[in-house]
């Protein structure tokens, strides 16, 4: 029998197999690869129909979207557009593109491989998010934030579950938040802020344990901030201000201990800051502001020693500041303000070397201001105003040398300005006003060429201006008023091209105006009144163009009232009383249409009262008694429609009151007393239903007073001294009854 081994056809069966296996695979491969050619080309063929028909679809085509052409290049090339290693479109980036458009023309059914859709910033693109979007299960990034877009926040947003960031900031989205969101247990970033979002924060949010960064801030939430949001023990960040959040803040917050930051400032929330918080030992921003907290600053925030931000202004905290917060070694920023705290500021505050800004305004506390504030030389803005800080400023103040900003108006502080002052050249701001301060201002207020804003009003400082100023060209706002300064006021002031704001009232300057005020071109308020100032009024005040108020009330000037006045266009306020000017008042006044304050006073001022001043129509007071003007009241002056407070009393004004005056129907107080007018006083005066208080007294007047309250409720000096007044007002008598003859039938 022949061996099976030896048989030649059976010896080669295997190979034969191999080489069958290896044709049918060839043939299937082929058949696989050619079906997969045509499913990518037809993917493809749709994926390109459907980003040119969302292109075509915009209100303006973008610049951005110049490669979008069909048939010339495959989409993977397209700006924007990139796609997976099988070639299909797995990322869409347009963010800062300048879309303008829809999304509603965007087939997303077409890009079932997208992991990532960025859109962000680009203004124009508006709309509802389609609901398609939603089906793109492989979606793990999605940024639609800095548009327009509108509706609402499906709770499909739940179908995304492989999503780890989700931002639709900065839109037009509104409704509630949905509890779905809870389900989207793989998001690291999720953030909704500043849209219309309202209703409260669902609870379900706590189950997202995986998330690092929340911001639902600026929106229109209401509501308690849930317990569960405790869950979140890998959170970092959390944005919840500007809601109308309500309730405490929960205690489980201290479970969050890898937070870093922790934004709930300007909601409605209440009760006190709770001890957990203390247990947050990662945070550096800790912003609470703008609430209702009440208690104390609890001691456990001392253990927060990373904390570089600390903001609890606007609040109702209370108590007193806690020594503990002299562990803030790290902190930069302290505000406070705004609350009802008391007693001493702690000296352990010497400890916080790298702060750069402390806010205490607003409270009650007292005491003195430590000396080991002085050791805070990273310190740049002091803002202490409105307490009851007394004694004497430390020396040490002068330590503070990168100081930008000294705020310490409104409190009980006296004695003089320590030396050391003058060290602080890097002052923008320095705000001393409504004080006890006593003795000379610091002479180098502005030896560092910086300042801006510096007040000293109200306090009893004595001596020259500080040299400094003179050359200060940086100021904006300068105030000096209610002091006993004295020196002459034409040499201790210069040219200021930045000048807005000065105030020297009540003081004891002396000398005569500097022409070089009008230099300050932006110069709105110049107030010089209650000194000793003499000479004439420079006319060259008529080139500071942008001057809305002008006070030198109260001083020894002369001359005549420059016709340049009549150049301020924007003037508001021109009040020149208790001088010695004389002439004329310059018909170019009566061009100052915006004009709502004219005090002329207690001058020499002649001739008639120029009808130009019905040119001024704007005027709320005219004040022009105690002066020499004779002739006739002027009928112009029943054009100032808005006119509440008239005074021409003491001067020669004769003849009849012109009857319409009576058309002044917002006229509050009406003073003629002191002049020759005579005839009757105008019946239609009874029409004045704005009039309070009116004195006609020392003229040549008779008849009956008009019935009106302000005349029947008079006092009685108001119709004395005239010639023959009568009516139903104490001290007149009653006017005869007159027979009124019978009607004609």
């Amino acid at each position: 029998m022949v061996s099976l081994l030896a048989n030649p056809f059976l010896n080669k069966q295997p190979l034969l197999i191999l080489i069958m296996v290896h044709m049918c695979l060839t043939v299937y491969l082929s058949y696989v690869f050619a079906t997969n050619n045509i499913e990518k080309t037809l993917e493809e063929t749709e994926a390109t129909e459907a980003l040119i028909k969302w292109k075509l679809s915009f209100d303006n085509q973008s610049n951005a979207m110049a490669s979008w052409v069909a048939g010339e290049t495959s989409p993977c090339n397209w700006f924007g557009v990139a796609c997976d290693e099988s070639g299909r479109v797995a990322h869409l980036n347009l963010s800062r593109s300048a879309l303008n458009g829809t999304l509603r023309n965007l087939s997303f059914s077409s890009f079932p491989n997208l992991i990532s859709i960025d859109l962000s910033n680009n203004v124009n693109l508006y709309g509802d998010i389609p609901l398609d979007l939603y089906k793109l299960s492989k979606l793990t990034y999605l940024d639609l934030a800095g548009n327009r877009f509108s509706g609402f926040l499906s709770p499909t947003v739940a179908n995304l579950s492989n999503l780890s960031f989700l931002r639709l900031s900065a839109n037009q989205l509104s409704g509630t938040i949905p509890r779905e969101i809870g389900l989207l247990t793989g998001l690291h970033d999720f953030k909704i802020a500043i849209n219309h979002f309202n209703g409260s924060i669902p609870q379900e949010i706590g189950m997202m344990k995986s998330l690092i960064k929340l911001g639902l801030d600026t929106n229109d939430l209401t509501g308690l901030i849930p317990a569960s949001l405790g869950n979140l023990t890998n959170l970092a960040e959390i944005y919840l201000f500007g809601n109308n959040l309500s309730g405490h803040i929960p205690p489980e917050i201290g479970n969050m201990v890898n937070l870093s930051i922790l934004l709930l400032y300007g909601n409605q929330l209440s009760g006190h800051i709770p001890q957990e918080i203390g247990k947050l030992e990662k945070l550096t921003k800790l912003e609470l502001s703008s609430n209702q907290l009440s208690g104390n600053i609890p001691r456990a925030m001392g253990n927060l020693s990373n904390l570089e931000e600390l903001d609890l202004g606007a609040n109702n905290l209370s108590g007193s500041l806690p020594s503990s917060l002299g562990n803030l070694s790290n902190i930069y920023f302290m505000y406070l303000y705004g609350n009802n705290l008391y007693g001493h500021i702690p000296p352990e505050i010497e400890n916080l070397g790298r702060l750069t800004d402390l806010q205490l305004s607003e409270n009650q506390l007292s005491g003195n201001i430590p000396r080991e504030i002085g050791k805070l030389s990273n310190l740049e803005i002091l803002s202490i105003e409105m307490n009851n800080f007394s004694g004497a400023l430390p020396s040490s103040l002068g330590n503070l040398t990168k100081l930008n900003s000294l705020i310490l108006h409104s409190n009980e502080l006296s004695g003089s300005l320590p030396v050391e002052m003058n060290n602080l050249t890097s002052l923008k701001n320095m705000q001393l006003a409504f004080n006890n301060f006593i003795g000379h201002l610091p002479h180098e207020i502005c030896g560092g060429g910086l300042l801006e804003r510096f007040s000293s009003n109200e306090n009893h400082f004595t001596g020259p201006v500080p040299r400094s100023l003179r050359n200060c060209s940086s100021l904006i706002r300068l105030r000096f008023d209610g002091n006993q300064l004295t020196g002459d006021i034409a040499e201790a002031f210069g040219i200021y091209p930045n000048l807005i704001y000065i105030d020297l009232s009540g003081n004891k300057f002396h000398g005569e105006l500097s022409p070089n005020w009008g230099l300050c071109h932006n110069l709105t308020s110049l107030n010089i009144s209650d000194n000793k100032v003499s000479g004439s009024i420079p006319p060259a005040l008529g080139q500071a163009i942008q001057l809305q108020g002008l006070d030198l009330s109260r001083n020894n000037l002369s001359g005549t009232i420059p016709e340049e006045l009549g150049s301020l266009k924007p003037l508001l306020k021109l009040m020149l009383s208790g001088n010695k000017l004389y002439g004329q008042i310059p018909n170019s006044v009566g061009m100052l249409a915006n004009l709502a304050n004219l005090d002329l006073s207690g001058n020499n001022l002649t001739g008639t009262i120029p009808k130009e001043l019905g040119g001024c129509f704007n005027l709320l007071l005219l004040n022009l008694a105690d002066n020499k003007f004779e002739g006739t009241v002027p009928i112009d002056i029943a054009s100032m429609y808005y006119l509440q407070n008239l005074d021409l009393s003491s001067n020669s004004l004769n003849r009849e009151i012109p009857p319409q005056l009576g058309q002044m129907k917002r006229l509050e107080t009406l003073n003629l007393s002191h002049n020759s007018l005579s005839g009757s006083i105008p019946s239609t005066f009874d029409e004045m239903s704005s009039l309070i208080w009116v004195n006609m007294s020392y003229n040549q007047l008779e008849g009956p007073i008009p019935d009106s309250k302000a005349f029947r409720e008079a006092p009685i000096g108001a119709f004395k001294n005239n010639k023959g007044l009568c009516g139903k007002a104490t001290g007149l008598k009653l006017c005869p009854i007159t027979s009124q003859k019978p009607k004609a039938k």
